[in-house]
């Protein structure tokens, strides 16, 4: 499913919007970055609360359709530019982890 069908049916915000017709295959719910970058897929949604200059990094580095950022969570304006620079899609979900990845998974795997 395309990350624009997704952000509306989810009701997520386009920070960045690089490539809304990115091609979404899962999610990966995580605030380690270490474990993102050990068991992220490439093409996945990354969710999390992290909102610092490395999560535009270990995006890019896995291939991911874009992050998420839970809870309302605004990344500062050093990181979206950076995502900008670096063509990445940058969401924010005004619900928890929880109920995002669940809504998540229930739309990609009906």
């Amino acid at each position: 499913m395309r990350l624009k069908e997704i952000a509306e049916k989810l009701g997520l915000e386009f920070v960045v919007a690089a490539d809304s017709e990115a091609e979404v295959a899962g999610g990966y719910v995580s605030d380690l970055l270490s474990d993102v970058l050990a068991h992220a897929e490439r093409g996945e949604l990354w969710l999390t609360h992290q909102r610092h200059l490395n999560v535009v990094a270990v995006a890019k580095l896995r291939e991911l359709s874009g992050v998420v950022f839970v809870r309302g969570i605004r990344p500062g304006p050093e990181v979206v530019q950076k995502a900008r620079e670096e063509g990445l899609n940058l969401l924010v979900s005004p619900a928890d982890a929880f109920e995002t990845a669940g809504r998540l998974h229930r739309l990609l795997f009906p």
